[in-house]
């Protein structure tokens, strides 16, 4: 998949490189980054919001390793769950056609008064990679 316009001009969507060191030294197992996603909210609930559908784009990256998934959204963490962590299991992870990295969870699962569903896709060309070795990882 072609990096975002954003990533390429102002690289929006790089994983900063001092993080990257940490995310080496735990192994990396799947990895991209400058590349177009969403987060698509459904039912959502959170202290002072609401959406009964609601979704934003982004550019962002994505790293899996054998530690913890880890995602960036522009220059924030919105996913970063380690792999023994039980609250992994309970999230889906999929391909979508086109190559698309689908994630949702319900987001009590990490704030427990949220509520409602949260989708992430993630277009990238490692989405079956990252679907093969969560599986592998995961169960």
């Amino acid at each position: 998949m072609a990096k975002t316009l954003f990533y390429r001009l102002f690289g929006l969507g790089k994983i900063p490189e001092r993080f990257m060191s940490t995310l080496r030294s735990e192994g990396i197992l799947a990895f991209d980054e400058g590349i177009k996603g969403s987060i698509t909210y459904r039912d959502f609930r959170a202290p002072g919001q609401y959406s009964a559908w609601r979704r934003q784009w982004f550019s962002g990256g994505i790293i899996l390793t054998q530690v913890r998934l880890v995602s960036l959204i522009s220059l924030s963490q919105a996913i970063d769950v380690p792999l023994a962590d039980e609250r992994i299991r309970s999230m889906r992870f999929s391909v979508e056609k086109g190559g698309t990295l689908f994630i949702a969870f319900d987001p009590a699962l990490f704030h427990p008064d949220w509520s409602g569903t949260m989708e992430y896709r993630f277009r990238t060309t490692e989405a079956e990679v990252f679907v093969e070795k969560l599986r592998e990882r995961i169960g």
